[in-house]
């Protein structure tokens, strides 16, 4: 009996902690998209180009895009947690079409800025 609690204990563990490195993984991620957003603008203040809409837009988007990714790892962490303690489980589509979206909008204003300085 005692064998059987020490493996569901070991099973349960390998998964909160892989709960945890999927947070961590998306914490990393957050921390990219905030230092792009800095690098974009930093670039483009330091190449002394005049203030530009699409610029600013674009790092202020990224800053955003950075903090509400690291609210919703948190949100998804502690989530999962209790699916795991609950044994069950439950796909997250909802934070992938978000990120995705969010994504793709950023990616058109950057083509839209690049495509402006090279005009």
């Amino acid at each position: 009996m005692d064998m059987k609690k020490d493996d569901n204990q070991l099973k349960y563990a390998q998964q909160h902690l892989a709960n945890e490195r999927t947070y961590l993984a998306w914490v990393r991620t957050a921390v990219a998209i905030l230092g792009i957003g800095f690098l974009v603008t930093s670039l483009h203040l330091s190449m002394g180009i005049s203030e530009n809409l699409l610029i600013v837009i674009l790092g202020i988007s990224t800053g955003f895009l950075g903090v509400l990714t690291i609210i919703l790892a948190s949100v998804s962490y502690f989530k999962k947690e209790k699916q795991i303690r609950k044994q069950t489980f439950y796909s997250s589509y909802t934070m992938i079409y978000f990120f995705s979206l969010l994504w793709i909008i950023i990616a058109l204003v950057a083509t839209l800025y690049i495509t402006q300085i090279l005009v």
